[in-house]
């Protein structure tokens, strides 16, 4: 049995507001579509990527660094999918 991949990425809090209810959400929504488990970690805190209550623990203001971390079959997708919606500041994709 092999071991699953774990990829990591690290990603900033662009806006202004911080990893609020808003971001929060699209992060959790978009971590349930895969199969990994993903995990947002600030510093010594790690947070469930799919539990909004849990992201929103991290009190991650703008500015903050994360590592985005995946664990599983579809590791480096899920990663690539979540920093897209940091890199893109959460705003839609045209």
């Amino acid at each position: 049995m092999t071991t699953p991949e774990t990829v990591s990425r690290e990603v900033v809090v662009g806006i202004e507001q911080g990893l609020h209810a808003r971001p929060a959400d699209l992060v959790a929504r978009e971590a349930r579509k895969w199969q990994s488990r993903i995990e947002l970690v600030a510093e010594r805190q790690r947070a469930d990527g799919k539990s909004i209550l849990d992201l929103l623990t991290l009190a991650a203001e703008s500015g903050t660094r994360l590592v985005v971390e995946a664990t599983g079959p579809d590791a480096r997708e899920a990663v690539e999918a979540i920093g897209g919606l940091f890199d893109r500041n959460f705003t839609e994709q045209t």
